[in-house]
């Protein structure tokens, strides 16, 4: 698609929210946090209001030259910001704005899948999916702009899932008067597979899970079924409470209905927040789970630590803010609410321990989720492993330990 065409198409679909509030502003907190967030800003220096995660989206499928063109442009920008330090706060959707940006990008990608069949097709389908996921990154609940793109992501995944050879099933699953709605990916359909539900972050739809399926998951004949987290994406009508596995644990009490599957071979993957829900699920359902695998999850230290939620990034309390759907953010209140999500508190991780196997894999000198977070869950475990990943080698140590955990997962669920 010409830069032309696709700007033109970008503005038209987003013309009745050309003046949306920039992602930035769009969390309120009450004055003493205000005070504390700008002597923070101004002590970290930080460019960026969003934390970039270039390895992420680099494992996820998008092109590190493509990550590099959308970004210089945003950074280049003479428009207005609504914070001049931050360099993705341009207001106003056109051109240098975060989600113009990567909507355009995205355009690109899905008009050069019109002119393809199969699977080179369904590769840039699913690269569109994934800058239009970025696009509304990092997904509050207000915010116009992302809602749009997160549509579109959706619409583009459907337009993939069309063109793979592997099949993929829209699914949904009825709990309290709503509908739980996951994404299911085979090899075919000629017998049931063992299964592995899959849950990302806060920050983070189902569809940018696609490549853990591609490239590990598919070769081994196991079926990967994406739910999203209380809050965001599909998910968005529940807020995140200490209950974190809620969905996924209705979801996995559905299992047994879907010829699809063998709900007696049930793995769990979790990255991130969404491997706070799964280590829980283990918990919860040792008889109907057979292995889970935690990337990178907060379990206990970080919940009881206050220094560390002050810490963070004011995109990661922005987002926070959003999943527990709080209309007027207190820093301080909020650490003594998040102390209900740490497994330990909640009874999980000081008794009995479960008899799933949980691998808790880690990047060194991680502060969301320290090593003796992974030791104590593995602790907690009848057949636990808890590893390092070292940060000197961190891109080819993810690539690495991707392939440990699923090797590891596929034992587990063919014994």
């Amino acid at each position: 698609m010409s830069e032309e065409k696709s700007k033109n198409l970008s503005e038209t679909l987003f013309k009745k929210h050309q003046q949306a509030r920039e992602t930035s502003t769009l969390t309120s907190y009450l004055p003493s946090s205000i005070e504390f967030l700008d002597k923070k800003r101004q002590q970290e220096g930080f460019a960026w209001y969003r934390t970039i995660p270039r390895l992420q989206w680099s494992w996820q499928g998008v092109h590190a030259l493509d990550q590099q063109e959308v970004l210089s442009r945003i950074a280049a920008s003479p428009h207005s910001r609504s914070e001049d330090q931050w360099l993705d706060t341009v207001m106003g959707y056109h051109s240098g704005n975060w989600a113009f940006e990567w909507n355009r990008m995205a355009m690109s990608h899905q008009q050069t899948a019109k002119d393809q069949e199969g699977e080179a097709a369904a590769e840039s389908y699913f690269n569109a999916a994934l800058c239009y996921s970025i696009a509304g990154y990092p997904h509050l609940k207000n915010d116009n702009l992302a809602k749009q793109s997160e549509n579109l992501a959706n619409t583009a995944y459907e337009m993939a899932a069309k063109h793979t050879q592997y099949t993929i099933k829209r699914l949904e699953f009825p709990f309290q008067n709503k509908k739980i709605v996951g994404h299911l990916h085979l090899t075919n359909t000629e017998t049931s597979k063992p299964v592995v539900i899959v849950s990302a972050g806060l920050d983070s739809l189902q569809t940018d899970m696609w490549r853990l399926f591609r490239d590990y998951l598919a070769k081994r004949d196991i079926a990967m079924l994406t739910v999203d987290m209380p809050g965001i994406g599909h998910s968005a009508a529940w807020n995140v409470t200490e209950n974190t596995s809620m969905l996924h644990q209705e979801v996995l009490s559905q299992l047994a209905a879907l010829p699809w599957v063998d709900h007696r071979r049930v793995g769990l993957v979790g990255f991130r927040f969404g491997g706070n829900a799964m280590a829980r699920l283990s918990f919860l359902e040792p008889d109907k789970v057979k292995a889970c695998v935690t990337l990178g999850a907060p379990i206990h230290d970080v919940f009881v630590t206050r220094d560390k939620l002050t810490k963070m990034s004011k995109m990661y309390l922005d987002v926070l803010a959003s999943r527990v759907d709080k209309k007027a953010v207190d820093i301080s209140s909020m650490s003594g609410q998040m102390m209900a999500w740490s497994l330990k508190i909640q009874g999980f991780l000081s008794s009995r321990r479960t008899k799933v196997p949980i691998l808790a894999l880690g990047m060194e000198g991680d502060v969301i989720s320290p090593h003796s977070d992974n030791r104590l869950l593995a602790l907690f475990s009848l057949e636990g492993r808890a590893k390092q990943i070292k940060s000197k080698t961190i891109s080819q140590g993810y690539e690495q330990s991707l392939e440990m955990a699923m090797k590891w997962l596929e034992e587990e669920l063919y014994r």
